[in-house]
Order: structure tokens, then C-alpha cells, then sequence
């Protein structure tokens, strides 16, 4: 089997909010072979920092462990992070066949691994299993906690397994959602690609809306003077290309200073 590029569509018949993080249809540590089993994780990231903080760490790795460490991370929204397409370091040593790096699917929930879990988090979390299940054919007897299949992890935390899979189960039961676009996909649809060079009024409103997200640092532009004729500029010049960056780091996303698909949901809150 080779890269995974089908995901993406997979994670959209959940009717979820999908983000596909740039370049995760050639991410991996090589294809991924099979896959016989999913493994849920949490992330063990800062509790606060927005809806998906540990995405860098996901997606790069962290010291002495290379990234990917997941195909799929789920926000505390609810939204569903499609990530890498290839193999993933997110279980080893496992203590299942079904489930090593090489034939498993990893799925890293946002979560310290104390709090309280959204509803519509674990709702996405079991409906994604449900349709990983129903792609590649598995039971549900396949979809694992992290501890579950590896004897040093303690996650997901807060989460029972058997009444997960018992979720998941009752999803198995009925059709699988018809693929639709998301209220946010519905509002994002038409807003331009945004790079550096662009004019015109869509990059009036990114100015505005990193100044409302509190993204300049105050006095920089030279006063009131100066910051009106910066938010009232249609210009996207390499000034605006810093800020939009810095923001982009400080929401978990690529930090390109392209405003696309998952850059305007964070910019104008609509996720």
C-alpha cells in the first residue's frame, strides 16, 4: 500500500471541520504498508493555546524523535488535522502486531492528559475511528488506546475504551455521513490565496483582523498615524508577510505567510 492520500476524503465523511496541513500527502517516514489497526493517543500539549497547539510537535517531532508523529490529530473543536499520509512514529515498541508503526493509523487528540474532554472532540474522535474502520475494513476491536498496545503509555487519558469502542460501534451500524462541506469551509470557500505581492481589499482585511487578534506590537507602525495607514494599506508587502508568519507560529500552522484555507478560519475565528 502506498501513501495514504486518500485520508483527507476520509476524514470529511465524518462532517467534521478538516484541516489539511500543507504537504501532508507526501509526509512520512516511507509509505505506510498496511493497516490493520488505529492506536488513539492524546497529545500531552499545553492545556491552553488555542485549538490544535501541539500540531508543530505532530507534525516536525521533538528532540530524539522525528516527525510524523501521527496521520490524524483531532482539536478540542473537533476538528480533524489530516497530517501525514505515510508512516507515522507514533507507537513503538508495540506490544501488538496489529498495531506497530508499519501497519497502524495514529490519531493524536488535543489533551494535557488531565482535562475534561469536549464533546465535539470526542465526537469526531469516534467517528473518525468509525470511518477508518469502515475504509480499510477492520473491526472495531482494532481501534486501541495508546496503553492499550504499548505497556509504557498512559493515553488517552479520561478516555474508557470500552465505551469508546462502543461508540464507534453504534456509528459502524448505520451509513456512513454523506460527505459535506463544513459551516467553516462554507465561509472560508471563497476567500482568496493570499501571498506576499497581492493587492486589494481581502488583504485590508487581514490587517484588521491580526490587528484584533493582537498580533502587532503596539507603537511599531509609528503612533496612530502610522497604524491607520497600515491597516488601510491593499498591499500584502513583506512587513505584513512578518506579522502574518508570526501568527500563523503562534496558531501551530505552517509558517509560509500564504492566508489560505487554514490560516482564514484562525484569522477571521469562524472555527
Amino acid at each position: 500500500m502506498p501513501y495514504l492520500t486518500q485520508l483527507a476524503d476520509v476524514a470529511r465523511r465524518t462532517g467534521h471541520p478538516v484541516v489539511e496541513v500543507p504537504g501532508w500527502r507526501t509526509r512520512g517516514h516511507g509509505p505506510q504498508p498496511e493497516v490493520r489497526g488505529i492506536v488513539c493517543h492524546h497529545t500531552a500539549g499545553p492545556r491552553a493555546g488555542g485549538d490544535y497547539p501541539s500540531l508543530r510537535v505532530v507534525r516536525d517531532g521533538r528532540p530524539g524523535l522525528g516527525g510524523p508523529l501521527s496521520q490524524f490529530g483531532i482539536g478540542r473543536s473537533g476538528r480533524i488535522y489530516v497530517i501525514a499520509a505515510g508512516r507515522c512514529w507514533h507507537n513503538a515498541p508495540s506490544t501488538s502486531p496489529l498495531h506497530t508503526n508499519s501497519c497502524s493509523i495514529g490519531i493524536e487528540a488535543e489533551n494535557c492528559g488531565s482535562q475534561p474532554w469536549p464533546r465535539a472532540q470526542l465526537d469526531a474522535y469516534w467517528t473518525l475511528a468509525a470511518e477508518l474502520c469502515r475504509e480499510f475494513g477492520l473491526p472495531v476491536a482494532r481501534v486501541k488506546a495508546h496503553r492499550e498496545v504499548n505497556r509504557l503509555k498512559p493515553d488517552p487519558a479520561g478516555i474508557d475504551m470500552n465505551d469508546f469502542r462502543a461508540a464507534v460501534a453504534v456509528l459502524l451500524t448505520g451509513p456512513s455521513p454523506a460527505p459535506r462541506a463544513t459551516w467553516t469551509e462554507e465561509i472560508v470557500r471563497d476567500l482568496p490565496l493570499l501571498r506576499p505581492g497581492a493587492k486589494g481589499y481581502d488583504v485590508k482585511t487581514v490587517r484588521a483582523n491580526l490587528f484584533a487578534r493582537g498580533g502587532l506590537a503596539p507603537g511599531r507602525y509609528g503612533g496612530q498615524l502610522g497604524l491607520k495607514a497600515w491597516l488601510e494599506s491593499t498591499e500584502y508587502d513583506d512587513e505584513l508577510a512578518v506579522d502574518v508568519a508570526a501568527f500563523q507560529r503562534e496558531q501551530g500552522l505552517d509558517d509560509d505567510a500564504i492566508v489560505g484555507p487554514a490560516t482564514w478560519p484562525a484569522l477571521l475565528r469562524v472555527s
